[in-house]
Formats: C-alpha cells, sequence, structure tokens
C-alpha cells in the first residue's frame, strides 16, 4: 500500500460515515453529481471559481423545496483546492471528492496525487493517461486491451489519407485545436498558418497527436464499473456538441465553402446530445467495455472505478459494423444527458444518471463498509 493510500484510509476512518458530505468541482457534471447525492440523503458540496459560483450559490443552491448545492466554497482559482486550508474544510465535513475533467484540467497532476489529502471516488492516478503526451497514455491502455484505435501517424511524413491532428491551444492549454490534413504538404501549410495566427504554438504541434480520421456515426459509450460487485453498467450513449462546426454543417454545402475561406473550423466543446445504437451493438459495446477493465486492472491497479467513457465512431466496413475508439474518459463523462437513453433503464427498470448511479455506489460502500476499495 502507498503512503497516499494510507493517508486516505485514515482520513477516511476518521469520518462519520452517517453525515457525508459528496464534493465536486463547480463545472462539468457537478449539478448531476450533486442530483444524485441529495436523492441518496447525501450532503453536497462544490467548490466554485470567482466569478462562476452563481450556479451553485443562487441558481441552483438547496432549500426547503428545491435545489441541489447545499454548500460552496468559492475560490479565486480551482487550483486552490490543494491548500491546506480548503482540504482542512472538506475533511471536516467527511467529504468524499467526485472528479470530473475540470478537477485535472485546472489542478496539477502531481500535486492532486500526491498533496491532495481528500478521499477521491475513483481512480485518482489514472487521470493522466487521458493526456496523449504524456507515456504511458490511454493509446498505451486502449491497444493492452485489444480495442480498435485509428492509426496514428508519429511522423507526419507518413500521412496518407485524411488524418486529424489534435494539438494544444496556444491560449488555453487544456482545449485542443484540431485541423484535418491528408498529406504532409497540408500538414506543413495548415500548421504554418495556424501558429502565424497564434492559435497553436510550435511546442504544442511538436506534442500534437496524428490520427486517422474514422469515418462514421460518432458515438460516446458510456460504462460504470462497481469493484463491489465486479459489474459493468451500461450508462448511456451520446455524441457530442461543438462550436462552430456545428454552425457550419448547419448551413447549405456552397454557404459552407464561402464560410470555410474565412473561418477556420473550430470543435470546442459546448454540450451534448443524447442518441441511442442499434440493439445488435449492445454486445459489442459492453464486450469492449469489459475488455477495457480487465486490461486497466493489469494496466495501473486497482484499475479503473466508477465512470468512465469510451468515445469513437461505429464504421461500416465490409458489410459489418466496427466500433473505433479515439478517446477515453477515465472518470466521469461530462454529459448528463446519458441518463435521456434507455440502457440503464433495462437493467434497473428505472433510467439512472451518472449522479445517481456514484451515490448509489457510495451508499451500498458504506453499507458494505468497503468505502477504502472505492476511495483512492
Amino acid at each position: 500500500m502507498t503512503e497516499l493510500k494510507e493517508k486516505i484510509d485514515r482520513v477516511l476512518e476518521s469520518y462519520d460515515l452517517d453525515d457525508l458530505t459528496i464534493g465536486v468541482l463547480g463545472g462539468h457534471s457537478a449539478l448531476d453529481v450533486c442530483r444524485g447525492a441529495k436523492i441518496k440523503g447525501l450532503k453536497t458540496l462544490v467548490v466554485a471559481m470567482r466569478g462562476r459560483e452563481k450556479t451553485y450559490t443562487k441558481y441552483y443552491k438547496s432549500s426547503q423545496k428545491h435545489g441541489v448545492v447545499d454548500e460552496v466554497i468559492v475560490l479565486d482559482h480551482f487550483s486552490d483546492i490543494v491548500s491546506e486550508e480548503v482540504q482542512e474544510q472538506l475533511r471536516k465535513k467527511n467529504t468524499i471528492f467526485i472528479h470530473n475533467r475540470y478537477f485535472w484540467v485546472y489542478c496539477n497532476f502531481e500535486e492532486i496525487e500526491s498533496k491532495f489529502i481528500v478521499p477521491i471516488y475513483g481512480s485518482r492516478k489514472m487521470l493522466k493517461l487521458e493526456e496523449r503526451h504524456l507515456q504511458p497514455n490511454q493509446y498505451d491502455l486502449l491497444r493492452q486491451a485489444n480495442i480498435r484505435i485509428p492509426k496514428i501517424f508519429k511522423n507526419p511524413e507518413d500521412i496518407n489519407s485524411l488524418a486529424i491532428v489534435k494539438a494544444n491551444e496556444a491560449l488555453r492549454g487544456y482545449e485542443r485545436a484540431f485541423f484535418y490534413v491528408t498529406n504532409y504538404d497540408d500538414y506543413h501549410r495548415v500548421s504554418k498558418q495556424l501558429i502565424e495566427k497564434g492559435q497553436i504554438s510550435e511546442e504544442g504541434l511538436k506534442s500534437a497527436t496524428i490520427e486517422e480520421f474514422v469515418l462514421g456515426a460518432q458515438v460516446n459509450f458510456n460504462f460504470f464499473y462497481s469493484p463491489l460487485d465486479e459489474s459493468i453498467d451500461f450508462m448511456g450513449t451520446d455524441t457530442r456538441r461543438q462550436t462552430n462546426l456545428d454552425g457550419i454543417l448547419r448551413l447549405p454545402a456552397d454557404q459552407q465553402l464561402k464560410i470555410l475561406e474565412k473561418v477556420k473550423v473550430k470543435m470546442i466543446e459546448n454540450g451534448h446530445q443524447a442518441v441511442t445504437i442499434k440493439e445488435s451493438l449492445i454486445e459489442k459495446a459492453f464486450s469492449m467495455a469489459e475488455k477495457f477493465v480487465l486490461s486497466s486492472k493489469k494496466f495501473s491497479p486497482p484499475g479503473i472505478i466508477g465512470p468512465f467513457g469510451l468515445q469513437g465512431a461505429v464504421t461500416a466496413e465490409e458489410g459489418k459494423e466496427e466500433i473505433v475508439i479515439f478517446d477515453a474518459s477515465l472518470r466521469i463523462p461530462g454529459s448528463p444527458g446519458t441518463i435521456f437513453t434507455p440502457y440503464t433503464g433495462y437493467k434497473y427498470l428505472e433510467h439512472l444518471s451518472y449522479g445517481d448511479r456514484i451515490a448509489m455506489e457510495i451508499v451500498e460502500a458504506v453499507k458494505q463498509n468497503k468505502l477504502k476499495e472505492i476511495c483512492t
């Protein structure tokens, strides 16, 4: 057992399990997490950033009749959550923190892994695998799981088909500036333009990933793994809404061509849409999730805990459909809309959001005296 795990276990031993608080960073999926916790009778706390706090302090603040956010801690910067003062507040309230993408974008990986002595529900050390420029990363995990991923062009000169280049933006390093190329000349020309416009940096380009562009219906497959009974839930499916891509796609083709002479496509995520898949694909989805969970246990023990997503596309090749995965989320995915797909209803006879399922798991772990097994 690592030193950090020992510290977290001691914190859990000091908690009043009859008075738990579910904590979350103010953004991404915080309201969904809080709703699920409130339904299960747990207290909720949001750590918000000044200037973005009204969603939690005003619009969805708990009252006698309404709201899901019981308490809010407002910080100047999200990264201030690792301060001793804030950590002490969280521990005093018996807080179990639910990490989301915001938590890992705005905070330092090393500080979260070693200095944030508050129990996190989920796989604390696996989150950095989402960062493609680090080694090892999600591609290594997906390959080990024998899950099909796009072809990766390590050398731009090898590009010989439609490819998508995923480079970090110059101004917002946590967002990626996608652009499409078909050969090395395209890559050189477009990347030079983006660098000159300040949209990406030379350093960001060097660490960019160049993937084969997968032609198919894009689908995010969202799952939940419970170590308590070693089960996998298929939480739902969704697809992204992206600015300004969605706006361009709504235009007639001739107008798109005119717009693209002056505007570059941006793929900044601003929401999701619930979608469904054919019933004949469900078994393939579960098989993929099973392989991913098994591989994660070997790749980074104890492996995935709770929510994860495998984002990709369904292609039609040689008369059959295949799922190709180009992104893995090793925490709660960002779409609260998965509750509006039917898949949890087929198992539980009611539709569950991720917030519902996380709260169910924590309450059950308390009953079984197994909270240490799901918190890191």
